[in-house]
């Protein structure tokens, strides 16, 4: 799982998240009048509120995070597994606002006080919690605000022109780079390769005036295979640099830290290296 594919909605899921947990310590419902003797209970301590509320936003939360992070997010029930889970998290939110509107339905005893009970600190704040859950699920794949990357990638140590070789290794080009394309090392002829085995293998480069030079994306994109296949193999990720070795009319082919290959049909916003 790559994290520097979240998104900034993925933060506010997962921040979400965290408010839903601490709520769930909170009292359920209060009552008006209640002598002080009389302890409520949290959210614990209802079984339907953890199951619809608590674990489900939870684990709502989860499946989203996760499947931002996969290269190809597995299938459940015919949706892809952010899907899944953003129903989850609507659901949470709905059950939240049904105990809201009932929080003594949400448990046997609520006291001896004539007065009905009304909705907790827990209650409260559960629903503020999936609600935000909820609409950050929904609304990041529509709103470019929230399809921004979460953690944005690192900068190269200086500016170079474009078609430049990054002086870097490979996945981040503010290191220095053993080798290179066109830039033979001191003691063997040009093009000659080093006398070292490398840790790296260094792809060669293409014939014509195309020069190699890294790049990293603005938001997770899927890389097709050279054959024209329809199924991705990769997603680059933002705050990753990946190295274009060749181009394609507007296509890319990049390749990955893992040595494998792929055609990046979209370019847009790409930033060089």
């Amino acid at each position: 799982m790559n994290i520097r594919s979240l998104t900034r909605g993925d933060g506010v899921v997962i921040g979400a998240a965290v408010l839903l947990f601490i709520a769930s310590f909170f009292d359920i419902y209060s009552i008006d009048g209640a002598p002080d003797s009389l302890e409520l209970p949290s959210l614990w301590g209802s079984g339907p509120v953890v199951l619809g509320v608590v674990l489900a936003g939870i684990i709502g939360a989860a499946l989203v995070v996760v499947s931002r992070g996969l290269p190809q997010p597995p299938k459940v029930a015919g949706l892809d597994l952010g899907q899944f889970g953003a129903a989850f998290t609507v659901f949470a939110a709905w059950s939240a606002l049904g105990n809201v509107f009932d929080p003594g339905g949400a448990v046997d005893n609520v006291g001896s006080s004539s007065d009905g009970p009304s909705a907790g600190t827990g209650l409260i704040l559960a629903l503020v919690a999936t609600l935000l859950m909820a609409a950050a699920a929904l609304a990041t794949p529509l709103v470019p605000a929230l399809k921004g990357a979460l953690i944005p990638a690192p900068r190269p140590a200086a500016p170079q022109p474009y078609g430049a070789q990054p002086q870097g290794g490979y996945g981040y080009p503010g290191a220095q780079q053993p080798g290179g394309y066109g830039h033979p090392q001191p003691g063997q002829p040009y093009g000659g390769q080093p006398q070292q085995a490398q840790a790296q293998p260094q792809p060669q480069p293409p014939a014509g005036d195309f020069s190699p030079f890294w790049f990293a994306v603005p938001v997770p994109r899927p890389l097709f295979a050279e054959d024209g296949s329809p199924t991705p193999i990769a997603e680059l990720a933002p705050g990753t640099w990946y190295l274009a070795v060749e181009q394609r009319g507007a296509a890319l082919v990049a390749q990955t830290q893992d040595g494998r290959r792929g055609v990046l049909q979209d370019t847009s916003g790409i930033q060089r290296g």
